[in-house]
């Protein structure tokens, strides 16, 4: 297996682009995130947070109806559009034209919301960041992958993984399945872990961020709203995948010694994320 391309602070800061004194909202970007489902819209609330505050000009999440209030509520900057369907998802459709889509966060399996998966895969060619249950309903329809639009990014855990790529026996047999699936379907692999590790052709990238503080619930969410505003802010996809994964570890390690690891949560990456862009910028 070949050497890891390591995503250290040299590596991100090569990507990096400080943001122009004269930008407005209307220049720095438009993510939607499409998800949550009943008693799931809290990883939707995280994910459109985190793109906000990481430095996309407008948000908007796509919801069912019972995550409204709770959205408009816990996220005043975000705005809203909701399903006519109460509790998940059954349509996907929006007039407004994003610049980046994140799909996934607490969207739920239903069969009515893999129906609207499959429609709007084969309508979009807007960059997409993928994640939790919509891997998983790519996973239970693997017919829909040559859907995505190149260069897509998918951001599964090691049990989304495996339901995309089958099992392994190696962590070297991990990521030669990861490669061959990336590159016969043209997408980025960001594989969540310890570290966390990103695939895209025939080159292999590692992370250098993070600690155990990230292992919370929601904090996949949190990566994925990162990720969605960069590519909405006109980063490439890879850069996308490589910045996000980087400031999301970043801001664990800047807040461990003042959190600990237990009390350190989703929200605490969302907290740090000024911070972690600060350090990005001027290494203090």
């Amino acid at each position: 297996m070949k050497t890891p391309l390591y995503i250290d602070l040299s590596e991100a800061r090569k990507r990096y682009k400080a943001i122009p004194f004269d930008t407005h909202k209307g220049i720095q970007g438009h993510a939607l995130l499409i998800g949550g489902s009943y008693g799931k819209i809290g990883a939707i609330t995280l994910a459109s947070r985190a793109a906000l505050q990481s430095g996309c000009g407008l948000v908007t999440a796509l919801v069912p109806k019972c995550g409204y209030e709770i959205l408009q509520i816990a996220n005043p900057e975000v705005m809203v559009l909701t399903d006519t369907n109460e509790k998940y998802l059954s349509e996907i459709a929006f007039s407004l034209v994003p610049n980046a889509v994140g799909i996934g966060p607490g969207l739920g399996q239903e069969v009515a919301t893999q129906n609207a998966l499959h429609k709007f895969l084969s309508t979009t060619t807007k960059p997409l960041v993928v994640d939790a249950d919509a891997l998983n309903i790519l996973a239970q329809n693997p017919t829909w992958l040559p859907l995505l639009p190149p260069e897509s990014i998918l951001t599964p855990h090691p049990k989304e993984l495996e339901r995309l790529i089958g099992k392994w026996q190696s962590h070297e047999e991990k990521l030669t399945k990861t490669m061959a699936f990336a590159k016969q379907y043209q997408i980025i692999v960001v594989l969540k872990g310890a570290p966390t590790q990103i695939v895209f052709g025939n080159d292999f990238y590692e992370n250098t961020t993070g600690n155990p503080a990230l292992a919370t619930a929601g904090s996949g969410d949190v990566l994925t709203g990162i990720i969605t505003s960069l590519l909405a802010q006109s980063y490439t996809p890879i850069d996308s995948a490589i910045l996000g994964v980087y400031l999301h570890g970043l801001t664990a390690d800047i807040a461990l010694p003042k959190t600990g690891y237990q009390s350190f949560i989703a929200s605490t990456i969302i907290k740090y994320l000024g911070k972690a862009f600060l350090f990005l910028e001027k290494g203090e």
